[in-house]
């Protein structure tokens, strides 16, 4: 296959971008600027805010810490500098004409709220919080969770307003009706492609090691691009900077150590996982059959940093997961089932000037599905594999008080291989190399204290299926007071990857590209919020969006055998449209904090080969949904957590019956399920009611303890159906039936 060299043009924009912002740069204003870090352990602090006192001027710390105030006049000024959980510090300062004031600052951790699920804090740090279609899940709300067997950040995600679950054994996310592979999963700005254990029970990502984590469900901004829906922006520890620290944790199915520690101008952070079921499935092996010979899975999270000087940091982030099956469910029948992700990241920052903030990083990404099964002797292997090796640049400038500019660039190639082979011989071989460059520009605009305009535009270009897209965004907010605020957005996006997934089982799922005759999804989303604050700590969010999605490709269920096909007959081509309502009250502070969140929701899809052409409604629809978290601190030493969730019933397709015929191959009677439309019928409505009881204390004299005694599934009603194959019932039955037991879940974790 030739190799696609990009386009020259790709090149000089990138060059003369890099070239306007460093020129820029030469006249910065007079300015404060600097790091916001944790005072305990040196991590910096993302998306706190800065603000002068008794002015309207503010800003948020970036995805690094990093944080400019610029355009101000000399005299003295009071900053207040604020972040969720942390004590507010005020600090004032006397700024010469011209001058560039470099303020590093650290807040301390607000300690008397640390066992709630959601923290009092400042009304100045909810400015990101109330982005349109922005959510963050603070990490300790996602180990404080009732959870089935080991906390998960997707599970937790899966709580909040317009974010749904596929069923009870996905970790999957549903966001705004789309499906999870329109959902961009990023760990330290590196692509995961399957970011799932234990066969989509759960995600990859170990909550010791998360730093914070930021969920845009819709209109993301425009450094984002090549998914039609949604982003999960995931970032890892740094590591303690001032003392050496570790956690270790014992639960139910899995375990975790952690240890992170400073060094002479840097840090580092180790987390480790793996499963501990070995012991259940050797005594489960006694008594039952088909009970797996292995089964285990592991991921390792590590990051090193070092301060080269107070304008550069360099950063290496390390991640890599397995998970390995092997069983023989029956005789002469063995599988051997690995698959897994592996990812690296080095990132360059560099302060060029007080206003102009950049950093260059170099990501790799591997994702990889190596399925073995013997029958009878005949083996069946497959090869299913995505490589990504990728640049990119982030800039950020800030032009007095009314502009800050963002821009960047991102060139990738991706390797995608999918190889079938049987008896030794390659029956199946697909192989796809391609450039993926992406560049990006975005200004933000408050031409009035109560306005800000955010315009930007997303560039994409996809060179095997020869694709060059434009994407405009533009979000504008209205704040007529402190308290309040109302909000649009609209954005256009594409998407060149399409996911063949396995509901009951994501280690088999695989992914394609756009391609020869393939060319990528499209759609546009629109977004209306209003956000209002009251006293006591509460807060009200209210938002609408509409959803539209053209070209939809996905595997054509009808072939059997894609060998000899051309490309574009693999799939089928449709389109699809979503909409809804997401409302969430909060309570932040006092012994009683949570939250309550409802859905409406609505999403269809259209293939030609589908119910006749007409729209219907996918599995994972459900109108109506409401979640209910609260968080009672009982006493000094005891917590109280629970979760409530309700939800419309899923769509499924009805058997009407059944029909008999005469295989003339076999000589015998097959049975022929005879399936109505497709989605028309909907389950019975699906509640549950989960648990949880924390006891904080201190283990002997090495350091604090917390022991998670939870129920998950305390009451329950969850369905889903299966066919009853009875030659003496006629039609076939469709059954709800329930999907969870009870389940207790017990950890214990000890922070040293």
């Amino acid at each position: 296959m030739k190799r696609y060299i990009p386009p020259f043009n790709i090149y000089i924009t990138a060059l003369l971008f890099l070239s306007l912002s460093l020129a820029a740069s030469a006249y910065a204003q007079s300015s404060i600027n600097g790091y916001v870090s944790d005072a305990a352990s040196g991590e910096t602090l993302l998306m706190a805010n800065v603000i002068l006192a008794g002015t309207s001027t503010g800003v948020a710390t970036n995805t690094l810490g990093y944080y400019t105030l610029s355009g101000l006049e000399a005299g003295t000024y009071e900053i207040i500098y604020s972040y969720i959980g942390y004590k507010s510090l005020r600090k004032e300062v006397t700024l010469a004409d011209g001058e560039q004031l470099r303020l590093d600052i650290k807040l301390q951790e607000e300690a008397v709220m640390t066992q709630g699920v959601t923290i009092t804090a400042e009304r100045e740090d909810e400015e990101e919080r109330l982005q349109l279609g922005v959510s963050r899940m603070p990490v300790r709300m996602v180990t404080q969770l009732p959870a089935m067997f080991e906390a998960d950040l997707f599970r937790s995600l899966q709580m909040l307003p317009g974010i749904k679950a596929a069923s009870d054994f996905s970790s999957g996310l549903i966001i705004r009706g789309g499906s999870p592979d329109q959902t961009l999963v990023v760990l330290d700005r590196t692509t995961l492609y399957n970011p799932s254990h234990f066969f989509g029970l759960f995600s990859t990502f170990n909550p010791d090691a998360i730093k914070d984590v930021q969920i845009y469900k819709g209109n993301y901004p425009s450094r984002f691009g090549g998914r039609l829906g949604s982003v999960v922006d995931v970032y890892n520890k740094d590591g303690n900077r001032e003392t050496m620290q570790g956690k270790v944790s014992l639960g139910m199915l899995a375990s975790r150590i952690s240890l992170e520690g400073p060094l002479q101008k840097g840090s580092w952070m180790v987390a480790a996982r793996r499963s501990t079921v070995e012991p259940i499935l050797a005594a489960l092996r006694e008594t039952e059959e088909g009970i797996p010979d292995t089964f285990y899975f592991y991921d390792v999270n590590a990051k090193l940093n070092f301060d080269a000087s107070k304008k550069d940091r360099f950063s290496l982030g390390v991640y890599t997961g397995k998970d390995k099956l092997v069983m023989s469910p029956v005789e002469d029948f063995d599988i051997d089932l690995p698959y897994g992700n592996r990812a690296a990241n080095l990132t360059w920052t560099h302060i060029f000037s007080p206003d102009l903030f950049a950093n260059f990083t170099v990501t790799g990404s591997q994702y990889f599905n190596l399925p073995e099964i013997n029958i009878g002797g005949s083996k069946f292997t497959r090869t299913n594999t995505i490589d990504e090796y990728a640049f990119r640049a982030d800039l950020e400038y800030v032009a007095g008080k009314k502009h800050v500019f963002e821009g960047g660039f991102k060139g990738s190639e991706l390797r995608f291989k999918l190889q079938d082979r049987g008896e030794g011989e390659g029956n199946f071989d697909l192989r796809t190399n391609t450039f993926y460059g992406t560049a990006y520009l975005q200004n933000t605009w408050k031409p009035s204290p109560f306005w800000t305009i955010k315009t930007g535009a997303h560039l994409q270009v996809f060179s095997i299926s020869d694709h060059t897209s434009v994407e405009p965004r533009i979000a504008i907010e209205h704040q007529p007071n402190p308290s309040l605020r109302f909000q649009a957005a609209y954005g256009r996006y594409h998407q060149f990857f399409s996911l063949a997934s396995f509901y009951s089982n994501s280690a088999l799922d695989i992914w394609l590209a756009s391609g020869r005759g393939v060319q990528p999804s499209e759609g546009d989303q629109y977004g209306l919020g209003v956000k209002k604050l009251f006293a006591g700590g509460y807060r009200l969010d209210a938002e609408v969006y509409y959803r539209t999605m053209r070209n939809l490709f996905e595997l054509d269920p009808r072939v059997l055998d894609p060998v000899g096909l051309e490309y574009r007959d693999y799939f089928h081509f449709g389109e699809g449209y979503a909409y809804g309502l997401e409302l969430l009250l909060e309570k932040s502070e006092g012994d009683l904090t949570g939250f309550v969140g409802y859905t409406y929701g609505d999403t269809r899809r259209k293939f030609a080969d589908t119910n006749q052409g007409d729209y219907y409604p996918l599995r994972y629809d459900r109108t109506h949904e409401w979640n209910a978290v609260m968080n009672y601190r009982l006493s000094p030493t005891w917590g109280l957590t629970t979760a409530f969730s309700y939800a419309t019933g899923q769509p499924y397709t009805r058997a009407l019956g059944r029909a008999q015929y005469d295989d003339p191959f076999t000589s015998g009677a097959v049975d022929q399920v005879v399936a109505g439309r497709v989605n028309a019928s909907r389950l019975p409505g699906y509640h549950r009611l989960d648990v949880g009881f924390t006891r904080y204390g201190r283990f002997f004299k090495f350091g604090e303890s917390e022991l998670q005694i939870q129920v998950v599934n305390a009451y329950n009603r969850r369905n889903i159906w299966f066919y009853e194959y009875d030659l003496d019932v006629n039609p076939v039955a469709i059954d709800p039936v329930r999907m969870l037991p009870l389940l207790p879940n017990i950890s214990y974790t000890v922070s040293f």
